[in-house]
């Protein structure tokens, strides 16, 4: 047997120096075991040392050796193969690891500017409206403005003997010299064999062919390098670097003499927001982006990765931040193209069929895949939304929304609070990308007679206003023109600005509706149309990190009528799903993209997927919550202290924390245990910082609040503290131990789901049991995989398990059985038809059931959705069968006729035309059943 072509179910690791790749070798045989048939492997390639998640790729031609190397990549792949098993791999193709010392193509850019043969790599621009940075690229990589960095001594020369170059270091970050300068250095001494390597050098400055430029450098520090072979030459280098050597006021003038000479400018790291040159992934500067457009980048980003492919080594690929680069669907299609041309390559061993191609896209509610892009789909996020949003009860919307206006003052509109941080973010984060988009506008407006007199600041403040407004991470501009899709998401844009904007800026609004594709491109002249298309890329390229920078990274951690709702790839102002919606979008997900990823846990979500199906039940109890709040929030006014004149924490900051508290308090956590209580205080203070600086109100990454940090940080300790009259500890203990019944019976909805939808379902390391876990790096935690093994290896049934519900295991037994009927019935989940199936009776809202048809084979998915108000007082999450009255799910034709069989307990069920939930659910919040052989 091979893999099978089209992944069954995946699972993610996260790789790092301390989970390498030959750690998840012996864990094979385990996930083989699980039903799982490829592994999903974090970012592979060569990361900067120290890396945790492997997004900042420096090396794209290595695997990355702090992980094993090649080597360690052939043994897993060796063991997959024995267990018929396949590899997806991360890629991250929009940006690199930048900085630092260790990415040469960077590097090279530094020392040679616009010649290097990577200038073009990054998205550089060398004539921006700044002529101090004509043909020099900013470097914002120091710790403290230039001239207090440069009189510290901690910028430095340096000379490296191994290749004859001398560099200037800040700490880790390594600025090499231009050739050039080498003749300005070597000329300062009176030392002939130097004196006569100046004159080398200084012959550089001739213009000619780069190829033979870069040649002569090569033997001229071929030269140097030997000249320091001896113990004499070596001195007269050290000579001559300490001639530069800051600690004096000489040297210090020589060294920033020879700085200033170069191809970067030196800058404190704040200057970045304002002035930088180059794109990066979002507003970290450590991550430069690529012209994935370029044919040259293309093929030195993904040499190795096709060479994977074509090997048998990987199997398919997850495209990290798809957004980023200039034309997505060209970049999609174009590897498409190329994997497919592959496939005729690879090994006997490995699978001949579709690889699979996966990307990162985050989608509006309002907003679908393009389906010419010719992938698989996405990697699951708008799943995760889906399915959340069907355990959320939408009554418990409205009056959260007001218990949080009224106790915090912010709006409930969720769309407010992000265009507020939309301004935000604009103004200060990525200020320079704007100022950038806004020059490219301009230079449009100063080609017409009739616009040149419209102004840079004018057309800045309406490009913020439609940044403000648009309603999805980006559009789509191509060559053709403007799409209908796109057409659309800028009138919305634009409509929402005219709304904002000063009147006398509105004309503006039009004339971007015109630059921005409103006009066809061929109706233009050759060069307009140029400028125009690298104004929309530039316009494209800033909506998507504006976009997950103020929703994701700002007004997440500021609205918080219910957080569970606060999760990448959501729109909280989209509370709930109703099971309608739900049916139609895996619908939709069957017939276009069948092969796409299901998730509800990963590296980047902003809390656990059983921490988010326990804040779910919130939803369905807003009145005790809201009297939850009021009384906590009165009975610990006592710890806040005032920063700045406002309480420490502030109202917003302190709901947001108890909701993160009973969502992370572990189920088998006593309140009088001190040492798990101080535990989880560890776990959420860590939270709280993140949230503070993400949140962007009262403290910040780039200047954070220290007194407004510590005093929420006292206040979390505080409010726990065991000797409390208050008993605080107590009353959280009892209240997660409401809600995790209700929040368990959620989990396990969940999980079943997404084993059975349409898709291909992913495990996000270690969720196999419960995960409450928070944001980064709280869930990158490592995993007790021996007892998952464990368990498995037990092989009870869920319904077994259920009365031992807080150990986990009954949500492990569920995905193993609900992974085996996958894998014993694959053309089912891989093609088969979704059929929604209705319920009738009186509790029928709280069930949802769907089944899958394809040829002979069925099965039948029930949960149960919003159990709160139905569980019994057993503590079980388990509606009692009593409680399900007449409440039945009617067969449609195709189905009734069936006899079953219970998948998760192997059962028998008989054929008829009604199941009864009180017989379906009496074990179990969830079943599953297959069809039986007639």
């Amino acid at each position: 047997m091979t893999a099978p072509t089209t992944p069954r179910a995946t699972a993610r690791l996260q790789f790092h120096k301390d989970f390498p790749i030959d750690a998840a070798v012996p864990l094979v045989p385990y996930f083989a075991r699980l039903g799982i048939s490829h592994l999903y492997a974090s970012p592979l390639l060569k990361a900067r040392p120290g890396s945790t998640h492997g997004y900042d790729i420096v090396d794209p031609d290595r695997i990355n050796p702090e992980l094993g190397g090649e080597e360690a990549l052939e043994r897993l792949v060796a063991a997959l193969r024995a267990h018929d098993m396949g590899l997806i791999l991360d890629i991250v193709p929009n940006h690199m690891g930048v900085g630092g010392a260790d990415n040469g193509w960077w590097l090279d850019v530094l020392e040679w500017g616009p010649k290097s043969p990577y200038a073009k790599f990054f998205d550089i621009d060398w004539n921006p409206p700044d002529p101090a940075l004509n043909d020099r690229m900013l470097a914002p990589f120091l710790g403290a403005p230039y001239g207090t960095v440069l009189e510290s001594g901690d910028l430095a020369l340096h000379f490296e003997p191994e290749s004859g170059k001398i560099y200037a270091e800040y700490f880790e970050h390594r600025f090499p010299l231009a050739p050039r300068s080498y003749a300005e250095l070597l000329s300062a001494t009176d030392e002939p064999q130097l004196a006569g390597l100046a004159q080398v050098f200084r012959a550089l400055a001739v213009e000619g062919e780069p190829e033979a430029i870069r040649a002569a450098a090569g033997l001229a520090l071929d030269m140097l390098r030997h000249h320091a072979e001896t113990p004499e030459g070596r001195a007269q280098i050290d000579a001559v670097i300490a001639a530069y050597d800051p600690k004096d006021e000489a040297g210090r003038a020589r060294l920033h003499a020879l700085l200033e000479a170069q191809n970067y400018r030196l800058a404190w790291w704040r200057a970045a927001t304002d002035e930088i040159n180059w794109r990066r992934f979002f507003d970290v500067t450590s991550l430069g982006g690529l012209q994935q457009e370029r044919p040259q980048v293309f093929e030195a980003t993904h040499r190795l990765i096709l060479k994977l492919y074509a090997d048998g080594m990987i199997d398919g690929v997850r495209v990290d931040h798809v957004d980023g680069m200039a034309d997505p669907r060209g970049y999609c299609r174009k590897l498409r193209r190329r994997l497919e041309a592959l496939t005729p390559r690879r090994p006997a061993a490995a699978p001949k069929g579709h690889p699979l191609l996966l990307i990162e896209k985050i989608l509006a509610p309002h907003e679908k895949l393009r389906l010419d892009w010719m992938v698989d789909g996405t990697t699951g996020y708008n799943f995760m939304d889906e399915v959340s949003g069907v355990l959320h009860d939408p009554a418990g919307g409205e009056p959260l929304a007001a218990t949080w206006y009224a106790m915090t003052g912010r709006s409930a509109d969720f769309g407010e609070e992000a265009r507020e941080a939309r301004r935000q973010i604009l103004r200060y984060n990525l200020a320079s990308e704007l100022n950038t988009t806004t020059v490219a506008l301009r230079r449009i407006a100063m080609r017409d007679l009739a616009t040149r007199d419209f102004t840079l600041t004018g057309i800045r403040r309406a490009l913020t206003e439609v940044l403000v407004h648009f309603p999805a991470y980006r559009s789509y501009l191509g060559l053709a023109g403007r799409s209908e899709a796109d057409r659309r998401l800028l009138d919305w844009a634009i409509a929402g600005a005219r709304r904002t904007i000063r009147e006398t800026d509105r004309p503006l609004l039009d004339l971007l509706d015109s630059w921005l594709g409103g006009d066809p491109p061929r109706a233009l002249p050759h060069g307009q149309r140029r400028e125009r298309q690298r104004a929309a890329i530039r316009f494209q390229q800033l909506s998507a990190p504006v976009a997950a920078k103020s929703v994701e990274d700002t007004s997440f951690y500021r609205y918080g009528r219910l957080i569970s709702r606060n999760e990448v790839g959501s729109e909280p102002s989209h509370f709930a799903e109703t099971p309608a919606a739900f049916h139609s979008d895996c619908r939709d997900r069957a017939r276009f993209f069948p092969n796409e990823m299901l998730a509800t846990a990963t590296h980047d979500t902003k809390r656990g997927e059983d921490t988010r199906a326990r804040l779910a039940v919130i939803s369905e109890m807003p009145e005790e919550w809201a009297a939850t709040l009021t009384r906590w929030t009165r009975l610990n006014a006592v710890l806040r202290k005032e920063v700045d004149g406002e309480p420490a924490p502030d109202a917003t900051d302190e709901i947001m924390l108890y909701q993160s508290l009973i969502g992370a308090w572990p189920l088998d956590l006593d309140p009088a245990d001190d040492e798990g209580l101080e535990a989880l205080v560890k776990r959420l203070a860590a939270w709280q910082e993140k949230a503070l600086r993400e949140g962007k109100r009262r403290s910040e990454w780039a200047v954070p609040n220290e007194p407004y940090e510590a005093a929420c940080r006292d206040f979390l300790t505080a409010m726990l503290g065991k000797d409390r009259p208050s008993r605080l500890r107590e009353e959280v203990a009892a209240l997660v131990g409401r809600l995790a019944p209700a929040g368990a019976s959620n989990s396990l909805a969940q999980t079943l789901i997404r084993c059975t939808s349409p898709g291909i379902p992913d495990l996000y390391q270690g969720t196999e049991f419960w995960d409450f876990s928070l944001v980064d790096p709280d869930n990158r935690r490592p995993v007790d995989f021996p007892a998952r093994e464990a368990a498995l290896e037990a092989g009870e049934a869920p319904a077994a398990l259920l009365p031992h519900w807080k150990d986990g295991r009954v949500k492990a037994a569920t995905i193993a059985r609900a992974l085996s009927l996958r894998a014993r019935r694959p053309e089912l989940f891989a093609k088969g038809e979704y059929i929604p199936v209705e319920a009738e009776g009186e509790r029928a809202a709280h069930v949802l059931a769907f089944a899958r048809r394809h040829g002979d084979a069925a099965s039948l998915t029930v949960v149960t959705r919003l159990p709160a108000r139905l569980l019994g007082e057993d503590g079980l999450p388990l509606v009692p069968a009593e409680a399900w009255g007449d409440t039945a799910l009617r067969l449609p034709p195709a189905l009734a006729g069936l006899p079953w069989r219970d998948a998760l307990g192997e059962e028998a069920v008989p054929a008829r035309e009604a199941l009864p939930l009180r017989e379906l659910l009496a074990a179990l919040p969830v079943a599953l059943l297959e069809s039986a052989p007639i």
